[in-house]
């Protein structure tokens, strides 16, 4: 990848370079051009290709904990964190855990998600749901019949020893934890397409007001503009 910003890079650039320095809470999204965050199958993986999974595979590899809303697991299509080999010896250890966050915990505890996992999942929800919860998972009970998610993502911090956490949506998460000022830097990927339609889904639901945002960082690869905000306090 290209570096065009703080300052343009002669030659290329290592992606675990560019997003070594690690916030305590990232949120990483891809969207088109015009904000969408689903393809036209309606799933994110085809929106912005190789260079996309790249940089998707290394945020990853980088991060202590990887935090999913449950309808992403709804999906049936996110497995069992995995590292490849050459990302395993540079991060050293297991995958990261992920950790489902979910207030009614409907869900499908057949998934691989929850059965193969090399890194347990771990499950956030309300401390009204936490018993519906299979006893072999770790259970994150905060909130009494809605997530509280600062408290939440301070046990994970404190008691679990997760410090750098990232957040790979989907939107209502997403929106919520930056409702709750909890969002450190956005990792924002931009697929060189145009989907249109209201049939989409966008980047995050409703905010109740404007959040700031300070361009990091910029890089460029096979078409994708991969931009680092910072999140104003």
């Amino acid at each position: 990848m290209r570096r065009l910003l703080p300052e343009p890079a002669a030659g290329g650039v290592d992606p675990y370079d560019a997003y070594g320095d690690l916030p305590r809470l990232r949120l990483g999204m891809v969207m088109s051009a015009d904000g969408s965050v689903t393809d036209a199958e309606g799933w994110t993986d085809g929106l912005g290709g190789a260079a996309d999974f790249r940089v998707f595979r290394t945020l990853r590899a980088l991060a202590g904990a990887i935090v999913v809303g449950a309808g992403t697991v709804r999906t049936g299509r996110l497995g069992p964190a995995r590292l490849r080999d050459d990302l395993r010896a540079r991060r050293g250890g297991p995958p990261a855990p992920i950790v489902v966050v979910s207030r009614s915990l409907d869900l499908d505890w057949t998934l691989p998600l929850f059965t193969e996992a090399e890194t347990p999942t771990i499950v956030v929800t309300t401390r009204s749901a936490g018993a519906r919860a299979p006893g072999h998972l770790r259970v994150v009970a905060e909130g009494e019949d809605d997530v509280d998610l600062p408290a939440a993502v301070r046990v994970l911090r404190e008691d679990l020893g997760y410090e750098h956490l990232l957040c790979e949506g989907g939107p209502s998460l997403a929106t919520a934890l930056i409702k709750a000022s909890l969002v450190d830097e956005l990792c924002l990927n931009i697929a060189p397409t145009l989907l249109g339609g209201a049939r989409h889904t966008r980047l995050l639901e409703s905010l109740d007001a404007e959040v700031p945002l300070d361009p990091a960082a910029l890089y460029l690869d096979e078409g994708v503009l991969f931009i680092r905000y910072r999140l104003r306090a």
